[in-house]
């Protein structure tokens, strides 16, 4: 008998980078580079402070996020995206790419199946 992540070798890849929260801060830290805490709150919009905080203290444990802190006053924290995260940019391409490509058609297709 095989196991989910057999049956399906992406849904680990899917549970990591497609959370509610993980592909929007990836998104902006790969579209626009470093930035404070503050930076990616405005970008990311309608996330509440202690989820970004939750959410980046999990990709920095995963690997896709570098915090670096500065000893100044007052102090500074700044995140970016690291290597690994990076190598998701392709992965980001196609998926903007797919949809511009397709969104109109998703949305025609239900339409069409609501219509019925």
């Amino acid at each position: 008998m095989t196991g989910p992540e057999q049956a399906c070798p992406i849904g680990p890849v899917v549970d990591l980078v497609f959370s509610r929260w993980t592909t929007p801060i990836l998104w902006a830290l790969n579209e626009f580079g470093r930035q404070r805490f503050v930076e990616l709150e405005r970008r990311i919009g309608t996330i509440t402070p202690k989820v970004l905080t939750q959410r980046l203290r999990q990709l920095e444990r995963d690997g896709l996020v570098v915090r670096t802190y500065h000893p100044e006053v007052p102090p500074r924290v700044e995140y970016e995206i690291s290597e690994l995260g990076r190598s998701l940019g392709p992965l980001f391409a196609t998926l903007a790419h797919w949809s511009d490509a397709n969104l109109a058609k998703v949305d025609a297709a239900r339409q069409a199946y609501d219509q019925r």
